[in-house]
């Protein structure tokens, strides 16, 4: 029997090789991922500015307020891989801003503590660079440094599972996660590491294609890590986390 159908005419006709189904959820992630680049580059856009026309040796301070404008942002893509990942939810923009807006105060918290205590360690690794207690001192200050960014991380992707924790809760559970978890932490930073590469070597291809991909993969380390603490059944659900906020 020949592998093509036929039609009640008896015109041949041939199995798709790939489903609609499958053509939309391709389709439907792709569209996410360049909706959630073009939508951090716009909630992001004073740090881009100054990235892209200064020099950040020298503009650190100005970068330093800028900062925290990050971590609303990273919670909307948050939200939008959350809701991609449980239900294959595409509606990215209205995910985005509704989480933006629900834990806009929580997040702008969470990044301007981590703000100030980088701003200081990194002061005090300027400060003891090529004395003698810095040959001790500075290992310390860059692994605290690191650990800072690493929980101010996972606190921003435990902020839509963990809605109602107080925030003192929130960064010691992050901590303890970001350090007892340490492949996850290892793999974040190597991913971060990539993406401040490609931002600074080809900023226009980091923000247009690699941004959501490459947080994607942090957020599905911390993802499987928060499950340890948080089951997913004690966890709100994405459709109805995206409808409170």
């Amino acid at each position: 029997m020949s592998r093509a159908h036929r039609t009640s005419t008896g015109t041949p006709q041939r199995r798709r090789l790939v489903s609609q189904e499958m053509y939309e959820t391709v389709f439907g992630t792709v569209y996410v991922g360049l909706a959630t680049n073009a939508l951090l580059a716009v909630a992001c856009l004073p740090v881009l500015v100054l990235l892209m026309t200064t020099d950040p040796t020298a503009s650190w301070p100005a970068l330093a307020l800028v900062a925290p404008l990050t971590a609303p942002a990273l919670v909307g893509a948050f939200a939008v891989f959350t809701a991609l990942s449980a239900d294959g939810s595409t509606t990215a923009v209205r995910t985005f801003w509704r989480a933006y807006r629900r834990h806009l105060r929580r997040s702008l918290a969470i990044g301007a503590l981590a703000s100030a205590v980088v701003v200081v360690l990194a002061v005090d690794v300027a400060a003891v660079w090529g004395a003698r207690v810095g040959a001790a001192a500075i290992p310390v200050f860059v692994t605290l440094l690191v650990l800072t960014v690493l929980t101010a991380l996972m606190a921003l992707a435990a902020v839509p599972v963990l809605p109602d924790a107080r925030l003192r809760d929130l960064l010691r559970t992050s901590l303890y996660l970001a350090v007892r978890r340490w492949y996850a932490s290892v793999g974040a930073v190597v991913v971060l590491g990539l993406l401040a590469a490609v931002t600074t070597a080809k900023p226009a291809l980091a923000v247009g294609f690699l941004t959501a991909p490459l947080l994607f993969v942090v957020w599905g380390g911390y993802r499987a890590a928060l499950r340890s603490v948080v089951p997913d059944d004690a966890a709100p659900p994405a459709h109805a986390a995206a409808a409170a906020s």
